[in-house]
């Protein structure tokens, strides 16, 4: 009787883990390339039509305080998949590696994707990695990816109809292209990929992490729907840059007639992209059980002939990519979660990309990370009241003499060229300056001593990637 009874409690744990399994919802995170926190419909554009993703807000969660990793691509989506700031963070800028690559993430270092893995998720990445070349410690599948198809390099996905994409570890040459002519367009190829992962693995919990190059320079696309929707619709000064043919070069900008009708037609490519995403869910019935992320890695770009000033990409904003200030890192963030996430609601919540890693595992049951600079921001998500708040949330950037920055409440500081001990910090009030023009460091010294404990003590020197120099003092 006894064996029968322990036998039948092994088969209801069996069958109560199975069903938890089941139930464990699908996500697709979707981060954009250099995308301006105003260049969305959702966030307040006027120029450019984004339907599908203001369709993607309307049915969920829209942040607006929340933050990327930091300002340009590779330490920013370090930050992401790490969850940890830039100022611990392994990879902390765009460090190029000859032939093709950028700086590896260390063997030891965490993914979020790999602690998916262990919980069971099929995982795979379509799109833009940077963290590491095939064969390093830092490529996609020692990070936590089963499937990957993309540019491995982020300077190789400066140019649109590039030589070769990589599939995990097999390079796919893209006939015709050879910087000679424009044959292949990467995102479509990429695209393509991305909603056949979803195809086969319906029947089983995946993550699908879709880093898009839209709209990242250079501004590049076929003569389609989407380009000729603009193609007469703004004024327009033409962009001389390095073109297809002999001469060109691996991270050239090509030439554009019209500036302004490319940009906003990729932006209208990549929402298309997205809306495609959310068709193929609502076809597989995925979408009940699937949460879907936008986001984008950082503020609006001025490469290759983008205008941002146009079409008010920071949404009035100070600052646009590898600035600190609020339109280099903020980032438009909604989140979809189909009968957990209040339909059209919006959170003040202030949070940042490395939230995502204890986010998750809080949602999927996988293993908790060893380190995170992170909070689940579950209880917003589910509109409970009781939310962790951070005490501050940190940046860094290491080009141009190397900048700081911490927000602290209503209070945002920011310091540049930092490798100047006596290099001042700036002070600006978000409630009533959001657009950071008045410095009211001057009279606010208590708030500037504390916030600038706040940023000694948040950074960490790294060997690999050094922002004060060895025994700089702060």
């Amino acid at each position: 009787m006894k064996k029968i009874t322990l036998l039948a409690l092994t088969g209801m744990l069996l069958a109560a883990t199975a069903l938890k399994a089941q139930d464990r919802p699908n996500i697709v995170f979707i981060l954009a390339d250099d995308l301006g926190y105003g260049d969305l419909g959702a966030y307040g554009q006027t120029k450019i039509k984004t339907p599908n993703i203001d369709r993607l807000a309307k049915q969920g969660m829209c942040f607006t305080q929340f933050y990327a990793g930091t300002t340009v691509c590779a330490p920013s989506r370090s930050s992401l998949l790490t969850g940890q700031h830039t100022g611990h963070t392994f990879v902390r800028g765009n460090k190029e590696i000859e032939p093709e690559g950028q700086e590896p993430l260390a063997d030891t270092v965490q993914s979020y994707a790999k602690l998916l893995q262990q919980a069971g998720y099929t995982t795979g990445a379509f799109g833009k990695w940077g963290l590491g070349m095939v064969g390093t410690t830092g490529a996609p599948d020692k990070k936590g990816f089963d499937v990957f198809f993309g540019y491995n390099c982020q300077r190789q996905s400066h140019r649109y109809y590039p030589t070769h994409l990589w599939s995990n570890n097999e390079k796919v040459e893209l006939t015709g292209n050879h910087l000679t002519q424009q044959k292949i367009y990467a995102p479509a190829l990429i695209q393509e990929k991305t909603l056949a992962f979803i195809q086969d693995n319906k029947d089983k919990p995946f993550f699908l992490f879709a880093p898009t190059t839209l709209p990242h320079a250079e501004l590049q696309g076929p003569d389609d729907e989407y380009y000729k929707q603009y193609e007469n619709s703004f004024e327009e000064r033409p962009y001389k840059g390095n073109d297809y043919g002999p001469n060109a070069k691996v991270a050239g900008y090509a030439s554009v007639a019209k500036p302004h009708a490319t940009y906003a037609a990729m932006v209208s490519r990549m929402d298309a992209y997205v809306g495609q995403i959310l068709d193929k869910l609502d076809a597989l019935g995925l979408t009940e059980k699937t949460i879907v992320i936008f986001s984008s890695d950082n503020g609006a770009h001025k490469e290759g002939g983008a205008d941002p000033v146009f079409f008010n990409s920071s949404a009035g904003l100070r600052g646009y990519k590898r600035d600190l200030y609020e339109g280099g890192i903020k980032t438009p963030f909604i989140v979809k979660w189909p009968g957990k996430v209040k339909e059209g609601s919006k959170s003040n919540f202030t949070g940042a990309f490395w939230d995502l890693m204890p986010t998750f595992t809080d949602i999927t049951g996988a293993p908790k990370p060893k380190y995170t600079d992170g909070i689940s921001f579950l209880p917003t998500l589910l509109g409970k009241r009781k939310q962790a708040q951070h005490t501050y949330l940190y940046w860094e950037f290491h080009e141009d003499g190397g900048r700081q920055a911490l927000r602290m409440g209503k209070w945002k500081a920011v310091r540049l060229n930092v490798q100047d001990s006596n290099a001042p910090l700036e002070l600006y009030n978000l409630d009533t300056d959001p657009g950071e023009q008045n410095n009211v460091a001057a009279s606010h010294a208590a708030i500037v001593k504390k916030m600038s404990g706040y940023i000694k003590a948040a950074h960490i020197e790294s060997d690999v990637f050094p922002l004060l120099g060895k025994g700089s003092a702060q």
